[in-house]
This record gives C-alpha cells, structure tokens and sequence, in this order.
C-alpha cells in the first residue's frame, strides 16, 4: 500500500506564492508560414482529492480563441453524463461531492462563439479510487542476464520521450533501458543491450527496439529523437543504429552487404570499427522506414581528440523548424574538439540531408570545443527559423556558424526569454575550461549576438547551473551555479541573503507563475521570506520511486504531458518494474494554451533526453504575465481554407433580409476583430455575427434598422481571422466577398424589371397570411401586397445595382 500523497507540505510557503491572474494571449500570430505542430486533444485528467473533491484540468489548444469557454460533464457507474459546470476563466476545475465509492467519469465539450464542439476523451476514476496524484504504468522490464565476467546484469528504465505514434491526439511513452554495466564514454567495458520501447498511457506495450551489440550503453550513445517530422499525424523515432540492431516488428537494420552477426566491439568495449546508421522507426510499429550512413563518419578515431574511442563518440540530438514550417532532426558528433552538425528531413517516406555544419571545414575553426553534454534549439535571431545553441556556439538556421563566443565546453545550458530588459532571448551556461572561460564559470549572455551580458565568477570546471524564475519579486529569471551559493537575478545582481537550490529540473506546479525545483524525488519552492529554497513535496513518501541518471538526479521526463499548462514529471518504481507519472493538483487561475503547442518548448521535450538531460523552456516569459498567440497549424491537415461564400438566410425573397450567412467548407473559428461589412459608396455597416454551426457564422444587421437598403455590400475578411482547427487560414490570404440587395428584384438578377413585374402581380392583394405573400414587396410592411406597394415597384421599375 502506497501512503497517501502529502499535500504542500509548508502552508507558509504556499501562503507566499502568488497565484496571478489569468494569463493574457496577446495580439494575433506572427507573420510568416504557420509552424506544424501536434493535433492535440484535451488531455483531461481527474485526480482523486479526497473528501469527495476531484480536480480536473485539460488542454486549451493553441489555435482555441481566446474566449473558448468549457462544458464540463460527470457521469457516475456509467450512466448519462450531466452539466457540471461551464469553465470560461480557467481550464481546471474541482468537483466536488463526489461519492468514490461509485466510478465517475468525466469529458468537456469547448463552447465557440456559443456552439458546443466535439467531446473530449472521458478520464475514468474507477471505483474507491485512492487519494493520490500519480498514474502508474506498469513497464516490461528486459530479462537480466549473466555477463561473460559472471556479474548479474539488470536493466532499469531511464531516459523517456512522448510522442502521439497513432495519432489519436494523446501521447505515447517511448522508453529507454540502461542496463546497469553501462559506461561513460571515459570508461572501458563491454554493455549490456539497449533497449528503446513504447507504450500507451494504460501500459500496453506497442514494440521494442533492440540496438544490438554494436551500440554502445551510456548517457552520450543513443539519443533517440521522438517527433512527428513529416507531419503525417503520427510521431516518428529516429536514432543511430548499427549491424545487429532488430526493429520492433523483429526484423534486423541493414544496409547494403553489411552481417547482422557481425561484432565490431574490442577488448575495451568501445565499437570504433564497423557501419553506422541513422534510421528513422515507425512510431507506431516500430518499423524500419528509413536506414543511411551516419554522418559525419568516425574516419580517423583520433582526430576527435584521443585514440581510445572517448571523443569520437560524443553524440547530440534535437529537432528544429530550420525553414520556419516543418521540423527537421538535428543529428551530430563531437564537442570537445571537433564538432559536426547535420539537419535532415523527413517528408514523403524519403531521408534527405538538408545540410552538414562542420568546424573543421574552412572559417569555422571558432566552433571547436564549444559544445556541452546537450543543444537547444530557438529562433535567436527572430527570422521565423530556428538556429541550433550549440552549447557556446550557435548555428544559423542555413547551417552556417552564426557566432561563438569561445567560452568553451560546459555541462549545462539554458535558454529562453530571461530578461526583460534585454530584448530577445538569453543563454545561461556554465564553462568548464579557465583557459577559455578566464574566472567566467557561468555567463548571461544575449542569444542573437552571443554578447555576455553578465557572469557569475568560477574557477575551474564550474560543473552545474541552472535559470529558472522563482521569485515573484523580480523581473526575469534567477539564475545560480556550483561556484558559490548566491542567487543573481535577471541583471545580475545577486538577491542579497540568498542560497540557491538544486541543480536539476524546473518545474511549473503549484499555480503561480513561479518555477518550483525538482531535487532528485523531492520538489522544491522558493521562499521569498529566507531567500532559500524548502520543501514543497516529497515524493518518494507518496510513491516508492527513484530518479536516473545517476548524481544528475534527474526525471525520466518532466514537461506539460496533460492537462492544463503545468508540468508533469516521470520517475521510475524503485523495484524498475514500472514508472510513475505526477501531475499537480492544485487550482489555478491562469488560463493559457498548452506550452506543447509552443514549438521552442515542444522541442526542448524531445532533446530532453539527450546526454546530460536539460529541462525545458518556452519561447516566452511565463512569469510576465503574456503569451504570444502562436502562428501553427495542426499536424495532418496542411490544406488552407477555400473560399467561403456568402448567401442570403432563409428562403430567398420571403422576408425583409437582415441576415447573411458566411458558409465554409470545413470548420473554422473567426476572430470577429477581423470582420468587416461596407456598403459600397456608404461606408461601414454595423452588424452582429453568431455561429450557426462551426460552419456556418450568422450576419445580423437587424440593428440599422429593420433591413438592408438597396446597395453593393463587400464582407471583408482577414486571412488570420479566420482558422480551421490545424490553424490554417485561407487560401491567398485576405478575401472579399460581395452581395447585393435590392427590393422588387425578386429574380436576383440586380434589376427590377417586367420579370419582377410578373412576380409583383402573382403576389398583389396576399396578406401575411398567405402562402404567396412576398413581404420582400410588402413596402409599407403592413401585411398586405397592395396599391401602396405598387407604387413603390414603379418608382423602382428599372433600378438596378452593378459591380
């Protein structure tokens, strides 16, 4: 039995958070070509509070507007679900009177512009569910084994990625097992197996990956990449292989003549022999799609800065919008010398390279020895394309060398908006070379010039830091390293007192906009009161857990996986049978788009994993209380809105017209801001407008009187103000459409003349009662077609409008 989850275990601290208001999604998209991003659904979670409370919170998507509002329904033992509430404010919520002695389930519908759309999955909390907030999910953990030394080798769960692989708008788990003989690149010895598996949410396993003998165990060997590259739906897998790497439907990985048998490790354990791939898996199946040769290749193993196999095989990996629209995987080798970076695409079920960065190649000798234990990746230089911060050097988007500040190697970078004095984003890393870094053991630096802006002093190997915003006090991130224990705020000022905390993971938890810390299986929060950081939740009391990764102490994986904009973070079961999944459980009132669908953010979860794991950050400052409305579109749906047309309501001629409607093909959202009627030669035209369906938007001009009058009428639409539900806009951008009116033109063909006159006839002296009174030719609208109307006819007969 598993103790109850401690609530926030210091009420002082709480007290002292500030839950600010809700979060402001300011303006429309930034020009430029919409970025792919995930279809996503809404991620509902339920969470047991105990006392008949269930929290409840779920994703609002990127390309919701902003003033989509939520029906939340429960239905109890499975019967017909009921109205909770209406959720405008926020996208949590805690039920309450709840009986968990029955299973109750839950779903929310979005309301836009007041029309309910689809429903969301339904969370299910299963009868006398405990009081708890973890999901567990139960993990095949590869068989041990007796190694040719006769040491027991076993495996455990480490390193873990997400990625929608069936493309039903929730994620996957993609896993990686470390067997416990794994090395460091310094260190000799043969490994165990590697293994890389997937599961569902509910534990079912999809395939396994088996690397083979000729991948090596460690932190700096496989760094798998989980992303949906050619925008299919459907994430893929990709990562380096060798002979004797099994796919996950059984079959081996080959290329060419090369032997699945083949051995290729030496007395050392090191494989510095043999054929090198990058294959891309399906994440579905696990299927090989796509085999080449890993570029850059080994050549001479020296060259990389040592002859016994530790330099040439230091490995990164990421995904970045390197043309502004689709993603592309980021493959390299090397970084304390050496450093080889390559972009490649994934479109139509082809691999193509798109470009090869290489210091060594002729005015790059800057770039060598700048990388750390990971990359990042954001658009530095706010062209629309992202640039890869390769640790003190940065790479521009076309794959030529930006700048390099030859601060040299370091253990952990940091980048995102920082500082809101500096415009852009910053960089905070830590140095590891005096030679290089001269007293700098951790700088602040601007990261479209590489300018620093500020350091903390160190000497030697400054070996961790990190940036997080923590204090609510203060503008910006604080930022802290191993040299000393002070905190420096955004300017680099110290906070005076101050003693930083850990060094591993932030995390977004407790419903401020404050970053709370994950130390090992604990979480932190800092205390504005001491200037230190105390215990917010003990997690190993609430679960029998362990972090990986060794003294790094880090999650499986920490980032916004479900529910509403917080974080959540995997550990994995101390007995390695299993990982546990923890998600928050406190209100909010912040209200914003998952940081998924921010595409800086949505790729730091995929480098996550790679080499010394980095926690991620967002394009934007949380703690600033605004983000930007993001320019996506939904992955699977690429195609832009046709023309939408724009008719009369109601059957043409049997009323005085006050409404039009604006028909689309497929369902949108309108920003109303973007909207706008003009009469021809009169100017603009007040209306209204409602949804009829989300395909169809109501124009209601009832308000100027009664009806329209005779005229040319132009419905002028922006592009961005009108999206379906991947976020495209429409076709060619701005449109135009027109309509006329014109009473006594009871034909449409913008002219009253002997043809209206036959229908004028047909319809004198029929009251409102009649089934062939025409109130398009009542004039006086007195319910009667009669010789006052025909007066009106003929002072018409032959009036006509054009355009």
């Amino acid at each position: 039995m598993h103790t109850p989850i401690e609530q926030l275990e210091s009420r002082r601290l709480l007290a002292a958070s500030v839950i600010q208001p809700a979060m402001v999604v300011s303006g429309e998209p930034v020009a430029g070509t919409p970025r792919q991003v995930e279809n996503l659904g809404r991620g509902l979670v339920a969470v047991n509070k105990g006392s008949g409370q269930v929290f409840l919170s779920w994703r609002l998507l990127a390309n919701d507007p902003a003033n989509t509002t939520f029906n939340l329904y429960r239905s109890v033992n499975g019967g017909s679900p009921t109205l909770r509430a209406n959720v405008a404010s926020t996208t949590n919520y805690t039920d309450t009177g709840v009986d968990a002695t029955r299973s109750v389930g839950y779903f929310v519908r979005p309301v836009i512009n007041g029309v309910e759309q689809a429903a969301s999955n339904t969370f299910t909390l299963a009868a006398n569910s405990p009081t708890r907030q973890f999901q567990y999910v139960d993990l095949d953990r590869p068989a041990s084994f007796v190694d040719a030394a006769g040491a027991t080798v076993t495996y455990s769960p480490n390193d873990t990625s997400v990625g929608d692989v069936d493309g039903d708008g929730e994620y996957e788990y993609i896993v990686k097992w470390d067997p416990s003989n794994s090395k460091d690149n310094s260190q000799s010895g043969v490994t165990g197996n590697v293994y890389i598996d997937a599961y569902k949410a509910n534990g079912t396993k999809l395939w396994r990956i088996d690397l083979g003998r000729n991948i090596r165990a460690g932190a700096h060997y496989t760094q798998f990449i989980v992303y949906d590259l050619d925008g299919d739906g459907k994430a893929e897998v990709a990562m380096k292989t060798a002979p004797g790497t099994v796919d996950g439907l059984g079959n081996n990985v080959l290329m060419g003549t090369d032997s699945a048998s083949a051995d290729y490790r030496n007395s050392g354990g090191y494989i510095l022999t043999g054929p090198e791939y990058l294959t891309i898996f399906n994440g579905e199946t696990g299927a090989n799609m796509a085999t080449t040769a890993y570029v850059p290749p080994r050549g001479t193993v020296s060259s990389w800065g040592d002859s016994y196999g530790n330099r040439v095989d230091r490995f990164l990996a990421g995904v970045a919008y390197v043309d502004g629209e689709r993603p592309s995987l980021i493959m390299s080798r090397g970084y304390y010398t050496r450093a080889v970076v390559t972009a490649w695409d994934w479109r139509g079920g082809s691999l193509s390279r798109r470009w090869t960065f290489d210091s060594n190649s002729t005015g790059n000798s800057a770039y060598r020895g700048q990388g750390t234990h990971s990359l990042s990746v954001a658009d530095v230089d706010a062209d629309g394309k992202d640039e890869i911060i390769f640790g003190a050097a940065t790479i521009d988007d076309d794959g030529r060398g930006l700048y390099s500040t030859g601060l040299g190697h370091g253990d952990a970078l940091h980048v995102g908006d920082f500082s809101p004095t500096n415009p852009g984003l910053e960089v905070f890393q830590i140095h590891e070379d005096e030679n290089a870094h001269k007293g700098q053991g951790g700088t602040f630096r601007d990261a479209r010039t590489g300018a620093v802006l500020w350091s903390v002093p160190g000497t030697g190997d400054v070996g961790r830091g990190v940036s997080f915003d923590i204090d609510p006090r203060y503008a910006g991130n604080e930022s802290w390293t191993s040299s000393n224990s002070n905190v420096y705020r955004a300017d680099g000022t110290v906070i005076e007192g101050s003693t930083h905390g850990s060094f591993n993971f932030g995390i977004w938890w407790d419903g401020d906009l404050s970053r709370e810390l994950i130390t090992g299986t604990t979480l932190d929060k800092w205390d504005t009161n001491t200037n230190s950081a105390g215990r917010l939740f003990t997690v190993y009391r609430a679960a029998p857990v362990e972090s990986i990764n060794g003294s790094k102490a880090t999650p499986m994986l920490s980032g916004d996986l479900f529910g509403d904009w917080r974080e959540e973070f995997i550990l994995r079961s101390a007995d390695n049978e299993g990982m546990y999944i923890f998600t928050t459980n406190a209100q909010t009132s912040v209200k914003m788009p998952t940081l998924m669908h921010d595409t800086q953010y949505r790729t730091a979860i995929a480098w996550q994993n790679v080499a010394y794991n980095q926690p991620p950050h967002p394009s934007f400052a949380l703690g600033m209380g605004q983000v930007p409305k993001q320019n996506v579109r939904y992955t699977a749906d690429a195609a832009p809105l046709q023309n939408p047309s724009v008719v009369e309501a109601g059957t043409p001629q049997r009323s005085r017209v006050t409404k039009y409607t604006l028909n689309f093909n497929e369902a949108v959202t309108i920003n109303l801001s973007g909207v706008s009627v003009t009469r021809r030669g009169s100017g603009a035209v007040p209306f209204t407008m409602t949804a009829l369906d989300d395909k169809t938007y109501v124009l209601n001009f009832s308000g100027i009187g009664g009806s329209l009058g005779d005229g040319v009428y132009d419905v002028d639409l922006l592009a961005n103000a009108v999206r379906d539900s991947a976020g495209n806009v429409l076709s060619g951008g701005n449109k135009k459409l027109t309509f006329h009116r014109l009473y006594g033109d009871s034909d449409g063909n913008r002219i009253v003349n002997n043809a209206d006159y036959g229908v004028f006839k047909a319809t004198f002296g029929a009251s409102s009662s009649s089934s062939n009174y025409n109130r398009n030719l009542d004039y006086d609208n007195n319910g009667i077609v009669n010789n006052a109307d025909y007066a009106q006819f003929k002072l018409r007969f032959g009036t006509s409008v054009s355009y």
